[in-house]
């Protein structure tokens, strides 16, 4: 892939509001007008194409033992270990319910686990969502899958990283943060680093496919120096991918991070200064920028997807595998099945009664028009290759790009000027420095953008 360079004076002047962009359009345009009826009728095309795309899951565990002060997820703090037994119950018949709508042929070649914290429950309890997945299911047995889950180090021994193994898993994601005590005192979560050593020396001696190590930089108490010892010890460890993401401080919607004092949180200048040193730390150590937040090592899958123009991106963030139906299941979960996105509901009593009542929670959603599908395309290839090839759009989708976009490149006057981006006649190319702010070039072909809705996002860089 290109090289790709940090400018700060450009950085800070992008440095605005905008969307992940891990769907088009984002989830602040689905609704509630979309419905059931609307869903199951997505998943019956989806049945009926001439091509049957392989699927895709996610499954959301809302629980955790303790409140991380910067986490926005939606979670639910409980150390009442029944209530996990009940919630699986539940889960188990949308599982079932699920895997009756689609047709026992198609693969599910993708899993992923997240929360709240996915290790919160035992190691029955696993075996047995995991065996109900195998009931409901066509679960690709072979280990070409990816099936992931994310893990708290402070919730799991390295003894259950061999037992998540045994269950299938072959990529692990261990939430980190920052190694340093006073920040993790700062954000109410401690542990130690003998812990993560631990954990991903045994899930190498398990034979994972993927290690992955999740930072935070911008949390209270974080100075360079702090945040260059733990970027330190992360590159001792190894893992085969890094995220590194931008904490998002928007006490005013979070709860939680009201419990942050707001004397311990850095200036704006900080964290691009952090930003600045992560990117310069990785990349001397030999890891590829993939895009947004990710770094890989160069014989890691990420990687190499980048390289050969395989890179996809979903729900999940970014992936290897071709692009499957997703299907959303737990409480807040999201899917995509064909040209539809649906949420289920959020609050864990309405997820019950509805599941009590003999129906999928499925609360909201909505469904792709033509304008919508050649945009997300667009976007897709910006994220995940860098380029967008206009003679492919073209071809697909019978338009003449300059024509259809010619607001969207007239947008992208100014990054064209600040040599983020060139436009020619056959394609878009972000350049070295124009990488980082890949989220502000696709905000361009973005039609739901304007009136002050850029304001529900976290700021792009």
């Amino acid at each position: 892939m290109p090289a790709f360079e940090f400018n700060r004076a450009l950085v800070k002047k992008y440095d605005r509001p905008g969307p992940r962009y891990t769907s088009y359009p984002t989830a602040p345009q689905f609704h509630q007008a979309f419905a059931l009826d609307d869903y199951l009728q997505a998943v019956q095309a989806s049945n009926q194409g001439a091509a049957t795309k392989p699927l895709s899951a996610y499954i959301h565990i809302p629980f955790c033992q303790s409140l991380c002060y910067y986490c926005a997820c939606n979670k639910i703090i409980t150390r009442k270990t029944h209530r996990a037994a009940e919630y699986l119950g539940y889960l188990k018949r949308e599982i079932a319910m699920q895997g009756a709508l689609f047709e026992r042929s198609r693969k599910l070649t993708q899993l992923h686990l997240g929360g709240g914290t996915p290790t919160y429950l035992s190691n029955a309890q696993l075996a047995e969502l995991m065996d109900c997945l195998h009931q409901a299911f066509n679960l690709d047995d072979s280990d070409a899958h990816e099936f992931s889950i994310e893990v708290d180090p402070r919730t799991i021994s390295t003894g259950q990283v061999q037992m998540l193994r045994g269950l299938g898993f072959n990529r692990l994601s261990f939430g980190v943060q920052d190694f340093d005590a006073d920040v993790q005192a700062a954000v109410n979560r401690r542990q130690s680093e003998a812990q993560i050593y631990a954990l991903v020396a045994a899930a190498r001696q398990a034979r994972f496919k993927s290690v992955s190590v999740d930072l935070i930089y911008g949390l209270p108490l974080q100075t360079v120096h702090s945040f260059d010892v733990t970027l330190s010890k992360i590159i001792d460890l190894r893992p085969d991918r890094i995220a590194a993401y931008s904490y998002a401080h928007l006490p005013e919607q979070v709860r939680a991070q009201r419990m942050i004092r707001p004397q311990d949180m850095p200036p704006p200048e900080r964290k691009l200064e952090l930003l600045e040193l992560t990117i310069q730390r990785l990349t001397e150590a030999g890891y590829v920028y993939i895009g947004m937040d990710h770094f890989a090592l160069p014989d890691d899958e990420l990687a190499l997807a980048r390289a050969n123009g395989t890179l996809q991106r979903n729900f999940q963030g970014y992936s290897t595998h071709a692009d499957c139906d997703l299907i959303g299941l737990g409480v807040s979960a999201i899917g995509k099945v064909g040209d539809s996105y649906s949420q289920s509901v959020k609050l864990l009593s309405q997820y019950y009664a509805r599941l009590d009542q003999g129906l999928l929670p499925i609360q909201r959603g909505y469904r792709l028009n033509a304008d919508d599908v050649l945009r997300r395309e667009v976007i897709n290839q910006l994220m995940c290759h860098g380029r967008v090839d206009f003679a492919q759009l073209e071809a697909a989708h019978g338009i003449r790009f300059n024509d259809y976009f010619a607001d969207a490149l007239g947008q992208l006057a100014e990054q064209v000027d600040d040599q983020l981006l060139t436009l020619g006649q056959d394609a878009l190319q972000l350049l070295p420095q124009g990488h980082l702010m890949m989220r502000n070039t696709a905000m361009a072909f973005d039609a739901y953008l304007g009136g002050g809705r850029q304001g529900q996002f976290s700021r792009t860089v």
